[in-house]
């Protein structure tokens, strides 16, 4: 099941997208909200007359860093594959949904980049989760962008500012569910041109693991997000770049670049 929220100019709803891909796709309204048991309406549109908003408002974001041992390497950063995986947080604030504008902070950062991942909803209220619960706690996944401003972040040694930006977290199109995320293809491409392709399964740390490791540290909400890291061949953004991730068996985010105003 494919699960979006969406306005069509009167509020935002939460619906099934329902057809196949490269076809004619339509979005049924359902009555509440996807954490919990919901009804599907007779209420359908088609889905290039809705404006797609990012599928969840998370309380918050929580992501990994270095989870791909290739692109720690690019970073110049080694991995010990025995430690645990880095925790940061990204405000609720920077999220944004498909094709809203990316916006480049030109005069206090001169290195803005992209970072293709896998994004977890979380279901339902929980903590402590053991590993082999992990599935009961997820609702599904969608495509992220982890923008970095990447000067701020190695001028810092934190990464608080430097990833926490508004609009500095694309989610959509939207959750998916019922879907294995073990070996997925990740691409990210800027402007038509492959930038990033990996696969989940290259991941240190699989998302059985990382939602319960930060399950360990903090109460996850209904709606809360895990960015679970980037392969390599992340890079630099410009003012007028539209960057798409796509992950496999989820579908396409694509946002363009703007300068913020």
């Amino acid at each position: 099941m494919r699960i979006a929220r969406y306005t069509t100019g009167d509020g935002a709803s939460f619906g099934v997208v329902e057809g196949e891909d490269g076809g004619d796709l339509t979005v049924r309204r359902i009555e509440g909200h996807p954490f919990a048991p919901f009804q599907v309406t007779d209420d359908v549109v088609p889905l290039v007359g809705a404006r797609l908003l990012a599928p969840v408002l998370p309380s918050k974001v929580v992501a990994i860093g270095r989870n791909y041992a290739e692109h720690a390497k690019e970073m110049g950063n080694e991995v010990d594959p025995d430690e645990p995986a880095i925790v940061f947080l990204k405000p609720s604030t920077s999220v944004v949904g498909p094709n809203d504008a990316v916006q480049y902070p030109v005069g206090v950062s001169e290195q803005v980049d992209f970072e293709g991942e896998l994004a977890v909803v979380i279901a339902r209220l929980c903590r402590e989760v053991p590993v082999e619960r992990v599935r009961d706690v997820v609702l599904g996944f969608t495509c992220a962008n982890d923008v970095t401003a990447r000067d701020l972040q190695r001028r810092e040694n934190q990464w608080g500012r430097a990833k926490g930006f508004d609009t500095f977290c694309p989610l959509g199109p939207w959750v998916t569910t019922d879907l294995d995320p073990s070996d997925l293809a990740v691409t990210t491409t800027v402007n038509g041109e492959l930038k990033q392709a990996g696969r989940t399964s290259q991941m240190m740390r699989s998302v059985d693991e990382l939602v319960a490791h930060i399950s360990q540290a903090m109460t996850l909400l209904p709606g809360d997000v895990i960015l679970t890291g980037t392969p390599a061949g992340v890079g630099p953004l410009a003012v007028g770049d539209e960057v798409s991730v796509t992950i496999e068996q989820v579908g396409t985010l694509t946002n363009r670049v703007v300068a913020r105003g």
